[in-house]
């Protein structure tokens, strides 16, 4: 079931618009609070653990909404074109810094951010899982879902490559005031793409007519699918070392490095580095087993992280090199990790008789989440633990332990996840044997 290179590109713009989001989140919000709205990066590292908490709760009642969502445009494309601009306007309240009490800017932090993670919940769920239904060849999934973190990077090169200096030029020196503008500017190029995505998309792979099935047995049948829960322990395990690593990126080059300067650069080119190595997925499906590979990759990765541990600050050109080396390779197990959830929908029906794409996608959605709570809290508390001050000249404690935490915890990390894979056992083989099976139970 071949898709054309336009489907695929639509589907691809609606991670660019999610990126958007996500990329602004993961790079500059933890900044943004400590450095310009003026929160403690403890209450910081707090406020991202409740929330990503509370957020990932709600990932699997969103699946279960788009599983019995029965609309003339299916059931996971409507909500692109419903909750688009709800989200752009959320993303802007996010960045805006009203006028409070240190305790009113702590509330207002928690209620924004807390309503940015839910309407990215109700819009990226059946986002995600729509890559599922659009074909079932495997080979096509893989390549689905290179095209959708190519373009889903794009939306993060935008925003690496221009959030710093659009502040600066809408700001004027008012840095509130050119986040807020900047973060509106980027939010309405990300309803504009969700739209396009939901008008050049279509929806091919559904349940049974029969299927009728309840929450609770929806969530039995997840929990006797063994490969998903393998899948969700690695799924929290490499974002808890991905968000950790990203949230100290900016720290570590203008704290470590001492070159404020270089910060824009510094992501922007790691962010190309993300977006080859996503390109890059595809040849190395069709060349290695999608498991062995995303084991090797997991290890690369954690080489890389602990050989930044020994580059010294006066190195600027090394550790460049091996900051865009670990993007790039990181991020060619991304498509491929996403590729295997819909390989465990099949799976998962083949072995339970039920096919839940959306609660599939949603729940180890919600491990994802999980680790992006853990690692921005984490990331957080190491910074307070370590004595962080904003905008100060920091203690050497504080750009050892920042260069710490930015290289050999995550190391630690890619490694346990690489140890988890060994346990995956739906191989290119398995899969077709499934899918095969799978069809001809349909006919």
């Amino acid at each position: 079931m071949a898709l054309s290179v336009k489907e695929k590109v639509a589907y691809g713009l609606g991670d660019t618009a999610s990126n958007i989001v996500f990329q602004s989140v993961m790079l500059f919000l933890s900044f943004f609070y400590t450095d310009v709205f003026g929160i403690s990066p403890a209450i910081v590292g707090t406020l991202f653990l409740v929330v990503r908490i509370f957020d990932a709760v709600t990932d699997p009642l969103m699946g279960a909404i788009n599983d019995r969502t029965n609309s003339r445009h299916g059931k996971f494309r409507p909500y692109l074109l419903w909750l688009a601009v709800p989200f752009g306007l959320i993303s802007v309240l996010a960045f805006t810094t009203p006028d409070l009490s240190a305790d009113g800017k702590v509330i207002y932090a928690f209620v924004t951010y807390g309503l940015l993670m839910l309407a990215y919940t109700a819009i990226n769920i059946p986002y995600s899982a729509l890559g599922g239904v659009l074909t079932a060849d495997p080979g096509e999934r893989v390549s689905v879902q290179s095209y959708r973190f190519v373009f889903g990077m794009l939306g993060g090169l935008l925003v690496t490559a221009f959030t710093l200096p659009l502040v600066d030029w809408f700001g004027k020196g008012d840095k509130a005031l050119g986040y807020q503008l900047t973060i509106a500017a980027m939010s309405a190029i990300g309803v504009i793409f969700f739209w396009l995505c939901f008008a050049g998309t279509k929806e091919r792979i559904f349940p049974p007519a029969q299927q009728k099935s309840s929450f609770r047995q929806d969530m039995a049948a997840l929990w006797q699918n063994d490969q998903w829960r393998v899948l969700c322990v690695a799924a929290i395990l490499v974002l808890f070392g991905m968000v950790i690593r990203n949230t100290l990126a900016i720290y570590y080059v203008k704290y470590f490095l001492g070159r404020e300067d270089l910060i824009t650069l510094f992501v922007t080119l790691g962010m190309i580095g993300n977006i080859l190595g996503c390109a890059m997925a595809q040849g190395i499906a069709k060349r290695l087993c999608k498991v062995k590979a995303y084991i090797y990759i997991q290890l690369i990765a954690a080489v890389l992280c602990v050989a930044a541990f020994f580059v010294d600050s006066e190195q600027l050109i090394l550790a460049f090199v091996i900051y865009i080396a670990w993007c790039f390779v990181l991020q060619m197990g991304t498509p491929l990790l996403w590729a295997k959830m819909a390989d465990i929908v099949d799976y998962g029906q083949w072995r339970t008789g039920l096919r839940i794409t959306g609660m599939t996608y949603s729940s180890i959605v919600f491990f994802i989440k999980l680790g992006l709570a853990l690692g921005g809290a984490v990331a957080g508390w190491l910074l307070a633990y370590y004595g962080y001050e904003p905008n100060q000249v920091q203690s050497e404690q504080t750009r050892q332990g920042i260069l710490h935490s930015f290289t050999l915890l995550p190391a630690i990390t890619f490694v346990l996840v690489a140890v988890v894979m060994k346990f995956y056992k739906l191989n290119d083989a398995k899969v077709v044997r499934v899918r095969n099976e799978l069809e001809k139970t349909a006919t």
